[in-house]
């Protein structure tokens, strides 16, 4: 098994997008297995919080060396069914994402925030 320990795991950023393939891909496997009907938005939100603690489970007792294949694994399952309830409720990525962060760089300002976990009401 490879581990891997934060302290050496920095990695420079990049800008990554899903590609449409790996969509199509996505949707052709659901499709092929006519899993649609089993996706409705309650149990694609069940499936991302269960594949989410599932992937919360790699780090459970140890927060700086765990398996890193296993949490891709993991992490691959918490994007595939977040795709899926995207499809289902009609919704673009980059929409929802980009008002999110407009609302939490509203409550989150840099001059009050920054270099502190506090909650946006204790800042």
């Amino acid at each position: 098994m490879y581990f891997l320990n934060v302290a050496c795991s920095k990695r420079s950023r990049k800008e990554i997008k899903m590609n449409q393939r790996t969509i199509d891909r996505i949707r052709k496997f659901s499709e092929d297995r006519d899993w649609d009907q089993f996706h409705s938005p309650a149990n694609l939100a069940k499936s991302i919080s269960i594949e989410a603690n599932e992937l919360l489970e790699c780090f459970q007792w140890d927060d700086e060396n765990f398996d890193i294949e296993h949490v891709k694994e993991e992490l691959a399952d918490v994007l595939v069914y977040c795709r899926n309830m995207l499809d289902k409720l009609g919704l673009d990525e980059d929409e929802i994402v980009n008002a999110k962060m407009t609302r939490n760089e509203e409550k989150y300002p840099v001059e009050k925030a920054k270099g502190r976990a506090d909650k946006y009401d204790q800042l």
